[in-house]
């Protein structure tokens, strides 16, 4: 007779960037002891504020593709040519040994593929702007964007908000205060 395992949990927080999704997830983490942030493995260079382990794992494309080549990674994918973004078994498990929660801050495509693998019991949120217009608005507040970007990250925006349901819950942030409680008590009932 088997006997069957209970899989791992995981929270899954996406978002086009610009929703309010690292706000709510910082919130979540202070609220939530329970919880771990997951660090994803990159192949971009640290930006100025940026600690290798905290923020990301910092490494080179070399080994990310050996990494791969292990079957190291739960997701992974070359976000831009040459530049590769993943989460790793390892860091996943490092997580759990330490029993708690993984919260996985990751894109749209990457929560798919978490979510697709019947080993894990996740719990995903999708952080939706009220409207493309205000998420163009705020990320030219940002000051980070030339219009180009601009312009790239609200079409990337538009092909991810049609995803939307595909997740557990969508969370629309009009209102950061309140879409913070909701994705707050969505979170109770999954670690209680």
């Amino acid at each position: 007779m088997s006997v069957a395992l209970v899989p791992h949990k995981i929270i899954i927080i996406t978002a086009p960037s610009g929703s309010g999704k690292t706000t709510i997830v910082n919130r979540l983490m202070q609220r939530f002891p329970q919880l771990a942030f997951s660090v994803s493995a990159c192949t971009r260079s640290p930006r100025a504020n940026e600690i290798n382990g905290v923020h990301y794992y910092f490494i080179s494309v070399a080994s990310f593709q050996q990494h791969i080549a292990n079957n190291d990674f739960v997701e992974y994918e070359m976000v831009y040519e040459g530049k590769y973004y993943g989460t790793l078994k390892s860091e996943l498990n490092r997580i759990w040994e330490q029993q708690q929660y993984p919260l996985v801050d990751i894109d749209v495509q990457g929560a798919l593929r978490i979510m697709a693998q019947p080993q894990y019991e996740s719990k995903s949120i999708f952080i939706q702007p009220p409207s493309l217009e205000e998420l163009a608005l705020r990320l030219r507040n940002r000051g980070t964007e030339t219009e180009q970007s601009l312009k790239e990250r609200v079409d990337k925006a538009a092909h991810e908000i049609t995803f939307a349901s595909q997740f557990h819950h969508t969370v629309i942030n009009d209102d950061l205060d309140a879409a913070c409680n909701q994705v707050q008590e969505l979170i109770a009932t999954f670690v209680s």
